[in-house]
């Protein structure tokens, strides 16, 4: 936010500071050379308007964005961000060719019913049955990749295979999508099975207006009892910032019609649902509540009841690593019984074990299926998750350190060089600060602090920062921006990839002030609250 003319008097400033000509020693001359050099360089992009609105947006990588040398100059940063972001466009097609999106799902069926419902009378003559008996019932796997054609079309290919008690099948698609405008766009699909006969099928998606659109899907299946024809609408409206309104009409084997309405925020998602159909009509209602933790852990609770009878889910899901989501849902239904479904999301992949308990509604079993989930949760998150997870956070920062020594290195050696030549500059200031009474740097330290008891064996990484800040002080007075203190003069990151805090003992009207700051927060000194109270 800083004006053209603080631009220029921060740029005069540091010239002064880091000119050549203000230092004999051959060393500092020398080191002062490329720092005036790196201050000239950061100016000439912050004065002029274009280089600077892409260096605001986009930071360095805008900046050595190929293209902006025939880009006509532009005034405000909304033109810039487009010529960005056309840019961007131009460079994704040439890598068009290289471009998959696969997804999967994997769902194994598990028969657990023999903990629950056994017939012990029956078979106590029958060698082993004093053990229960799970059994994997039925297994499915589909999978899918896209690979564009051109900037408008792309084949998607997908296939599955299915089993259940001993018999499946699978079958294989294939479809050509084009968008034909930034309103609408058409798929075609063909189809094969062992199952089913030879699918042939439209798709069209439409948007009416701003806050409405349409979706048809006609398709025609051939098999040994003929051809069966389908069609699928489903009309989607806005009816506010965060709700959808649905309808949609389903004419073929299970003709139904369906109406939604869908409402989801940054704390919940509420739905609620109504079917008239042929085999199954129901009424529908769902809410999930979203944790705003790290973790994004979210519960969630749903009523089902129908001609199929009633059916009442409760359960939540958590993030466990970066790509990861664990989630378990409890079904208890009439007549469907008692269920446990435990589901993976693992990047585009899914990973899905419903597994049934009982046909009846047993307290015991629904017990198991609520407490059991959690307590085993707990137990993996503290015993295997949380270890792995630190060990791989300190990979990834040992990584990230290697990569980055070079450059550390550097900034590191420019920082102690910024420091030598400050030296006389800040004797001066301390000179002045001294003989008004105003605001000395007693002592300052940048980096990473441990005052937590339970991360007493973690090490403390700081350096000093008293001389480049006292040279930032200016009338009695200090003041830092929302931005990382690593980029300020004379500072350098000590503990890459790590939370940093920057501590500052300070002296203001002969009074010892004390403050301790993020990394990335303003502050400004001095402050009557940053007081070190004598009695204390």
């Amino acid at each position: 936010q800083a004006s053209q003319e603080e631009l220029k008097a921060a740029y005069r400033r540091l010239c002064m500071l880091y000119h050549p000509d203000k230092h004999r020693d051959p060393e500092l001359k020398t080191q002062a050379e490329r720092l005036f050099n790196l201050v000239h360089q950061a100016y000439e992009v912050l004065s002029d308007p274009q280089t600077r609105a892409i260096y605001d947006i986009y930071g360095r990588r805008g900046l050595e964005m190929e293209g902006w040398e025939v880009v006509e100059r532009k005034r405000t940063a909304a033109e810039i961000r487009e010529e960005f972001e056309r840019l961007q466009r131009e460079r994704e097609e040439r890598r068009l060719q290289q471009r998959t999106n696969p997804k999967g799902t994997i769902s194994v069926g598990i028969d657990a019913t023999d903990l629950f419902d056994r017939y012990d009378e029956e078979y106590e003559d029958v060698t082993g049955s004093s053990f229960p008996q799970i059994e994997i019932n039925k297994m499915h796997i589909s999978q899918s990749i896209e690979a564009p054609l051109t900037s408008t079309d792309t084949a998607i290919l997908s296939g599955n295979l299915s089993t259940q008690n001993g018999n499946g099948g699978g079958s294989i698609n294939l479809a050509l999508r084009r968008v034909t405008s930034a309103k609408g766009w058409g798929e075609l699909e063909f189809g094969a099975g062992d199952l089913h006969g030879p699918l042939f099928g439209l798709k069209i998606f439409r948007n009416l207006t701003p806050r409405c659109f349409i979706t048809t899907n006609c398709a025609l299946q051939f098999s040994s009892r003929g051809v069966r024809p389908g069609l699928t609408t489903v009309l989607a409206r806005n009816l506010d910032k965060n709700t959808m309104g649905y309808l949609q009409w389903r004419w073929g084997i299970q003709s139904a019609m369906n109406t939604s309405i869908v409402r989801d925020t940054k704390t919940s998602h509420f739905t609620v649902a109504m079917q008239l159909g042929i085999p199954h009509s129901f009424m529908m209602v769902s809410y999930q509540h979203k944790f705003q933790d790290e973790d994004q852990t979210r519960v969630k609770g749903s009523l089902k009841a129908g001609f199929f009878g009633t059916i009442v889910e409760y359960g939540a899901e958590r993030k466990i690593s970066r790509h990861s989501v664990l989630g378990a849902t409890v079904s208890i239904g009439v007549p469907q019984g008692v269920s446990l479904k435990i589901k993976l999301n693992r990047a585009s992949q899914t990973y899905f074990f419903p597994v049934h308990l009982t046909d009846q509604l047993l307290p015991s079993a629904v017990f198991y299926a609520t407490v059991g989930p959690l307590v085993i949760y707990f137990a993996m998150h503290r015993l295997v998750i949380k270890p792995y997870l630190r060990a791989q956070k300190e990979r990834e920062l040992e990584k990230q350190r290697e990569s980055t020594a070079s450059d550390i290195l550097q900034k590191k050696q420019e920082a102690e060089a910024a420091v030598r030549l400050m030296q006389e500059s800040v004797r001066r200031i301390i000179e002045a600060e001294e003989a008004r009474m105003g605001l000395i740097v007693v002592n300052a330290w940048y980096g990473k602090f441990v005052n937590d008891n339970s991360r007493k064996n973690e090490k403390v990484k700081v350096i000093d920062v008293t001389v480049p800040l006292q040279c930032l002080v200016k009338d009695s007075k200090l003041i830092l921006t929302e931005a990382s203190k690593a980029g300020l003069p004379g500072f350098y990151d000590p503990c890459v990839g790590e939370e940093k805090s920057l501590k500052v003992l300070y002296q203001f009207r002969g009074v010892l002030h004390q403050v301790m700051s993020a990394d990335n927060e303003a502050l400004r000194i001095p402050k009557q609250s940053h007081r070190i109270d004598a009695d204390g």
